[in-house]
């Protein structure tokens, strides 16, 4: 009888470590905190958007992760060298990459990578709409007057971008399609370049990120004509630029989302972390003054969110860029669906 008693403590003592474990455990299992430093591709050169954005949001992160996250710019390939680099390393949430949604969607459909928006965890922090500017001293006195000498002249008026596939020249083709017009695009290898070169007369025009332009446009080495939202842009030290809709209604928004992206595959764990330390980024008065200062909108998308709202983007931009002829591959092949008209 002793033993008895004895056997079914003991068994109510293995049961209850078992309930112990299947409640505990997996909720314990999820902390990670990283031993080593983390890499944080920019597939672009220094001074963009991407760049930017990374470098403030690893400075935040940093302190909540409690590791160094090294910030290393390797460019090409409208960002497919460093993206590519990113999902080949081992996926162990020690290499992270950053980009604009507009150019992940992009790469399948420009055959720059097999990857698509779908193979990786995302998080999105900013959101910049493209900004159309000239230069001090163009001609043009508002966006109306430069579509009319865009079809006087078509293909004689030069629209610097980041390059193919870039945000830049997604909205060069947007504006082109939707105002029939006809424009030389001339693409560099990043969205400052292509604004250092428009201010030197290389081109006549820019269509990159409100965040690439904000400072050239306070200096004013570049006048923006309209900013491609539906919402008036506010640049501190400048003033307000008027929506792309006051002169043409239905234009279509068009902007980027700038964050984070981590191949899909890194433990779940890793991906709880970087989510606690992402928010904590997104809600920083570092980030805020940024957004400030580079003339954006706050956003924080993340997790189911931010795949939905990359569905969106890559119907838009990767059917225009198909229609278009500036991508060979049609989005079909990667399921990615028309746009709703």
């Amino acid at each position: 009888m002793k033993r008895a008693k004895t056997f079914g403590s003991a068994a109510w003592l293995v049961l209850a470590f078992f309930w112990v474990f299947v409640w505990v455990g997996p909720v314990a299992a999820q902390e990670w905190k990283p031993t080593k430093t983390i890499t944080a591709i920019v597939p672009w050169p220094a001074g963009g958007a991407t760049d930017l954005t990374v470098r403030i949001l690893a400075s935040e992160m940093e302190k909540v992760l409690g590791q160094r996250i090294s910030v290393v710019n390797t460019a090409g390939a409208s960002g497919a060298i460093g993206m590519q680099n990113a999902y080949d390393a081992p996926k162990d949430g020690y290499t992270w990459t950053g980009n604009a949604d507009v150019s992940v969607v992009n790469y399948p459909v420009l055959d720059l990578m097999k990857v698509t928006h779908r193979d990786w965890n995302q998080w999105y922090a900013l959101m910049t709409p493209n900004i159309i500017a000239v230069t001090a001293d163009y001609p043009a006195k508002d966006l109306p007057d430069l579509v009319r000498m865009m079809k006087e002249k078509p293909g004689q008026v030069a629209v610097a971008s980041a390059g193919v596939g870039s945000s830049g020249h997604t909205a060069l083709e947007v504006f082109n399609t939707t105002l029939g017009v006809k424009a030389k695009h001339v693409p560099y290898a990043g969205g400052n370049p292509a604004v250092v070169a428009t201010i030197s007369g290389e081109s006549n025009v820019v269509m990159q990120l409100s965040m690439e332009q904000a400072d050239m446009i306070r200096a004013g080495k570049l006048k923006p004509l309209a900013n491609m939202s539906d919402r008036p842009l506010n640049i501190s030290g400048f003033g307000e630029v008027p929506p792309i809709t006051k002169y043409y209604p239905n234009f279509p928004s068009i902007g980027s989302h700038f964050g984070l992206m981590i191949a899909k595959g890194a433990p779940p764990e890793v991906v709880a972390a970087v989510n606690k330390a992402f928010d904590a980024a997104a809600k920083s008065e570092a980030l805020a003054k940024f957004a400030d200062q580079k003339a954006v909108f706050l956003v924080n998308l993340k997790g189911a969110e931010a795949d939905k709202k990359m569905e969106e983007v890559a119907s838009i931009v990767t059917w225009t860029l198909f229609d278009t002829g500036s991508a060979k591959i049609s989005p079909a092949q990667f399921n990615i669906p028309k746009p709703k008209q």
